[in-house]
C-alpha cells in the first residue's frame, strides 16, 4: 500500500520540560479523517474497521491503526517538510528539526499511555479513531526534505506552523517492487 497524507499546523520542538502532548494529539486529529477515508476506499481488502477498533480499545478511544504489528507490516516515510524558517535554520534558531520530528512521529502512532491523549475523549466522528501506526517502531526508513513555506502567514497562524506531505509505503509495496525486479531479471536471463 502506498499513499500520502497532509498535515498543516503547529509542529513545535519537544523538550525535556514539554513533551507536546496536545500537539501530538492535534496531529492525530488532523490525520484521522484522511486515514478514515483511506480505509473506506479500501475496505474490501483492509477489512472491517470495527473488528480492528475493538482490538485497540484504550483510554476511552477505539483506535484503528493503518499499519500494525499483527499484520507484520512496516513502512517507509518520505516527508516534504515546508516551514517558514530561513534556509539553514534546521537545527538552531527555532528550526530544531530533530525534536520537531519526534513530536510528529509520536503523533503518527496510537497513544501508549493515558496522558498521551491530552485528557481528551473521542468527539463526533472519532469512534473509531484512525491513526497511521500502532507503534512508531514500525517505521523502518525515513527521508525528510525541508524547504521554505512561501504561503504568507495569516493573522490566525503561528509563524512556526508547517505544511507536511507524508508519503507512506508499506513493506508490501517494497516487497512487490523487488518481486517485479526479480521477475524482470529472470525473464531477461531466460529470454
Amino acid at each position: 500500500m502506498e499513499f500520502r497524507v497532509v498535515y498543516r499546523g503547529p509542529l513545535p520542538s519537544q523538550s525535556r520540560g514539554n513533551s507536546r502532548l496536545r500537539e501530538r494529539q492535534a496531529i492525530r486529529k488532523a490525520l484521522h479523517p484522511q486515514l478514515k477515508e483511506l480505509w473506506a476506499q479500501n475496505r474490501s481488502w483492509m477489512g472491517n474497521e470495527e473488528d480492528v477498533a475493538n482490538e485497540f480499545k484504550q483510554f476511552g478511544f477505539r483506535f484503528v491503526p493503518i499499519i500494525s504489528k499483527k499484520d507484520c507490516q512496516q513502512c517507509s516515510i518520505h516527508i516534504l517538510f515546508l516551514r517558514r524558517d530561513a534556509p539553514g535554520n534546521l537545527i538552531t534558531n527555532g528550526g530544531d528539526i530533530d525534536n520537531r520530528l519526534k513530536v510528529l512521529f509520536d503523533g503518527l502512532r496510537k497513544p501508549n499511555e493515558s496522558h498521551d491523549v491530552a485528557e481528551e475523549s473521542p468527539q463526533q466522528g472519532e469512534d473509531p479513531f484512525f491513526c497511521l501506526l500502532e507503534d512508531d517502531s514500525l517505521i523502518t526508513e525515513v527521508h525528510v526534505l525541508t524547504d521554505r513555506l512561501l504561503i504568507p502567514c495569516s493573522s490566525e497562524e503561528n509563524i512556526h506552523n508547517v505544511e507536511l506531505t507524508i508519503h507512506v509505503k508499506t513493506d508490501h509495496d517494497l516487497a512487490r517492487a523487488s518481486d517485479v525486479r526479480d521477475l524482470q531479471i529472470l525473464s531477461a536471463m531466460s529470454g
